[in-house]
């Protein structure tokens, strides 16, 4: 069985973040798909499968180490600059638009192609919704933050386009650079909240940077790249800020994983894109 590993979110080597996808997963239990997920032990594992709907070119499903995702960015940008470079679907000159089927529903991907080469990939994700608003000072300790570090002008809320996800305003980089999560204070934050990821960014010289931090039970990890919660921040600046511009994320810095995510939402609000590209970086073969 093959599989590809991919570097997404960049166009460099050992940059973004790492996607394990396996082809042709049609045929794997799912407590195959967890294990093999748990093998690669990325942050996020993708399977290919023959979509169940007429309406979807491919269904994907994403797999953390340990559990199923309705939707994530990365594995999304991944999978489809994958099978777009590899010619496993029918992707020309410009822009092409697919519809895959995902554990959140069928949504469309879009992948251009320039001089023979997959330039971008542009995920849709699911239509925004806001959920409450977080008191500072629990957030804060749970990153080991104070509150000269916090952006008073905004709240810190919990938001999905398709994964909900606390969007949480800083003051700058230094504050980003100076977070030190507390794992068992953010998992019992999140889960509180049916949540597992706190998105912390700052804006500087007309550029947000971001960081992303996941809560597995006591255990936590930072993410490189999270497409997901970069669309969940576009609604988020478009409800609280009315931006409808496009604009770019920069994540992973801290990590020496640099990523860009390029994000951009329809001025009603209701439509949120998330764009980038990746690099293939190894290919095997699974032993089943």
């Amino acid at each position: 069985m093959r599989y590809f590993i991919l570097d997404v979110f960049t166009d460099e080597l050992f940059k973004g973040n790492q996607l394990a996808v396996v082809l042709d997963g049609d045929g794997l239990s799912d407590s195959t798909m967890q294990a093999i997920a748990a093998e690669f032990n990325f942050s996020e594992t993708t399977f290919v499968l023959k979509p169940t709907s007429e309406k979807a070119a491919r269904r994907v499903r994403i797999f953390t180490p340990a559990v199923e995702l309705p939707l994530a960015g990365h594995p999304v940008v991944g999978t489809w600059y994958l099978l777009a470079s590899q010619k496993l679907v029918p992707a020309g000159e410009g822009w092409t638009t697919f519809h895959q089927e995902l554990q959140a529903g069928i949504l469309p991907v879009d992948v251009r192609v320039a001089a023979g080469r997959v330039q971008q990939v542009r995920m849709t994700q699911a239509k925004p919704e806001y959920f409450e608003i977080v008191s500072d000072d629990r957030v804060l300790h749970a990153l080991g933050l104070s509150f000269a570090d916090i952006d008073n002008t905004l709240p810190a809320q919990f938001v999905s386009t398709g994964v909900k996800q606390l969007m949480l305003p800083l003051q700058s980089r230094a504050a980003l650079q100076r977070i030190r999560p507390v794992p068992a204070d953010l998992s019992r934050l999140l889960a509180d909240r049916d949540s597992y990821l706190v998105y912390a960014f700052a804006e500087e010289a007309g550029m947000i940077y971001a960081r992303g931090f996941f809560a597995a039970g006591a255990a936590m990890f930072e993410d490189a790249a999270t497409g997901s919660a970069a669309g969940a921040l576009g609604a988020y600046l478009w409800k609280h800020r009315n931006l409808a511009a496009p604009f770019t994320i920069r994540q992973g810095i801290e990590m020496g994983r640099s990523a860009r995510i390029d994000v951009e939402v329809s001025e009603d609000g209701r439509t949120v894109k998330v764009g980038g590209t990746a690099v293939i970086v190894a290919s095997g073969e699974l032993f089943l």
